[in-house]
């Protein structure tokens, strides 16, 4: 159908649209009949497609509902290369000259001689470009990551021997397919991985990561999960809520059960394999129920990636006998280069190298910290028409530079301690990376949703800080009242507030107090005086994917919130006196 329509070789056929069928059937058929494949973020802008689109010359567009085809058909008059574009997931509203249904498109390939398109896939070499990931930069227009066949096909390969996917002759592996497919990591879990070992997928509800995901999880029961650490963070709230609720014996059973469940774990990890007889009555009474409630009951493989996870989040699982393994890369080595496995890994790392990849730690420091960099058949061909960029990206050797900061231990584990453009270097030459100190902060203070520390060239270090709120289910837009469990806090603490703004407007002198006593308590454990938080501020709203603070895959992007709240910032620094 991709053929009848005129796609001509290395032209782009962009899929704007939730994981489906026919997301996976546009994506292979545009490789096999000689195009591009690329991916375009639902949450993306009209401008945003545009770019896109227009950067990998489309000729077919395909989209799933009337909101996404109102998109391009605002910016088609700038594609000159567009032919058609197709809409899968509803039935067309309107007619127009080159606009499909789904079963339109799929009829006009019948008179498509077999020949013609075997020619086509026989033309095709495993070292050409076949599909496109857009990074979303933190900052200037994304890059297109071009990825080879052969790219895809030996990470897909690689990676799930390395995790020891079975082949579904042996046994048959299942995963719910609901992250962006935009996105690399779900590109290789759901279709190149999937397409390798037989593994059969089931998709998810568009409104998932608002919500449905644990009722797709509970009917399908999935053998390997990968999650981004948004979504295990919300399943960790949402057990502590259900938790809370729960009467005192409840509790307690629980509370000792996470006890050992931690203990056993930890143990496990540094290489002791008994299992204690209150382990087994705790698996009995408490970690088969949550793993059945959750829908993991099936689940040997539960993995996280694309963003940093904190301890206390890895711990939460681990306490409740649900190993969460870190997993890292990036688009530009086709998505996965160090994994974590049940028999390896340790808390905080991401693991080992899958087997066939090189790391090079780049001008390590005393501490053996320096960039990471990578090498091997993941690595990708460059980014699209931007030569300058891709040799920023991969040097004369050939090993990729990450960006990444982080060291390996004695045993070949790999930690990412932070990111080269995000270190905060003070007008004291201090380099202080921000994580940590966010999540120390967000540990402390359990009403925090998002903390993010600001401080270059300045002479002090600040925070932003933004409390636990709903959401609306819709737009995506954090709303003013709390959420139960930030409600419950403020209980707990004697303060009466329900919202975001009262709490703000009469500077709530209990939860203010408990926010500079979590802060002070963060500060005492600091490195040096210069890592301590001597201001901070409360904002009305939180970060979201729709305020920009967040990108497609829940990453702060601190360029765009330093911009954004330059003002809340500057007056920080006003009377830029150290405060005592």
């Amino acid at each position: 159908s991709c053929l009848q329509l005129g796609l001509e070789r290395f032209h782009g056929v962009c899929i704007l649209g939730f994981n489906s069928a026919e997301w996976f059937i546009s994506d292979i058929g545009a490789i096999l009949a000689g195009g591009f494949a690329v991916g375009i973020y639902t949450t993306n802008s009209p401008e945003a497609c545009h770019y896109v689109a227009d950067n990998c010359s489309a000729n077919v567009v395909v989209v799933e509902n009337h909101k996404q085809l109102q998109k391009i058909l605002e910016i088609q008059h700038k594609l000159p290369h567009l032919k058609a574009i197709v809409q899968y997931g509803e039935e067309l509203r309107e007619t127009g000259p080159n606009l499909y249904s789904w079963s339109e498109f799929m009829d006009l390939g019948k008179d498509v001689p077999d020949a013609q398109l075997h020619e086509i896939i026989e033309s095709q070499k495993p070292n050409q470009c076949c599909t496109l990931i857009y990074t979303s930069g933190t900052t200037g227009q994304p890059k297109g990551v071009m990825l080879s066949h052969d790219n895809l096909t030996w990470t897909a390969a690689a990676a799930g021997r390395f995790i020891m996917l079975s082949r579904a002759e042996e046994k048959q592996e299942v995963v719910v397919s609901y992250l962006p497919l935009s996105h690399i990591a779900a590109q290789m879990s759901d279709i190149w991985s999937a397409m390798t070992f037989g593994v059969q997928v089931f998709f998810a509800q568009p409104d998932a990561l608002k919500g449905t995901l644990v009722d797709t999880l509970r009917e399908v029961r999935p053998t390997a999960f990968l999650g981004v650490p948004r979504v295990w963070e919300k399943m960790e709230e949402k057990m502590k809520s259900i938790g809370a609720k729960s009467s005192a014996l409840r509790r307690k059973v629980a509370a000792w059960a996470k006890g050992v469940g931690l203990q056993t774990n930890l143990k496990r990890m540094n290489g002791c394999s008994e299992v204690p007889v209150n382990f087994r009555l705790a698996r009995h009474l408490v970690y088969k129920k949550v793993r059945k409630a959750t829908g993991l009951d099936r689940c040997t493989k539960c993995y996280t990636g694309a963003a940093p996870i904190t301890r206390e989040t890895l711990e939460f699982f681990l306490s409740l006998n649900i190993p969460v393994l870190e997993l890292y890369g990036m688009s530009e080595s086709s998505g996965p280069h160090t994994i974590s496995l049940p028999h390896a890994f340790k808390l905080t790392s991401c693991g080992k190298e899958v087997t066939g990849c090189r790391t090079l730690v780049h001008k390590p420091d005393g501490d053996g910290v320096g960039e990471i960099c990578f090498s091997g058949r993941h690595i990708f061909m460059g980014y699209l028409n931007m030569e300058e960029k891709t040799k920023e990206a991969i040097d004369e050797e050939g090993w990729l530079h990450s960006g990444d900061l982080g060291k390996h231990d004695k045993d070949g584990f790999l930690y990412i301690t932070g990111r080269i453009k995000e270190l905060i270097i003070t007008a004291g030459g201090e380099n202080v990376p921000p994580v940590p100190i966010e999540d120390a902060v967000k540990d402390a203070v359990p009403i925090i949703s998002n903390a993010m520390l600001v401080g270059d060239k300045a002479k002090f270090l600040a925070m932003l800080l933004t409390l636990k709120c709903n959401v609306n289910v819709e737009t995506g837009e954090p709303g003013d009242d709390l959420t139960p469990e930030a409600v419950e806090y403020c209980q707990k603490l004697g303060s009466k507030a329900t919202k975001v703004s009262e709490i703000i407007s009469s500077r709530d002198k209990v939860i203010y107090g408990a926010i500079q006593k979590g802060i002070t308590a963060v500060n005492e454990r600091a490195v040096s005086n210069a890592q301590k938080v001597q201001k901070w501020v409360l904002l009305e709203k939180d970060f979201s994917i729709f305020g920009g603070e967040l990108g497609p895959t829940m990453k702060l992007k601190r360029p765009a919130v330093v911009q954004k709240y330059k003002d809340r910032i500057a007056q920080l620094y006003a009377d830029a006196e150290v405060p005592t």
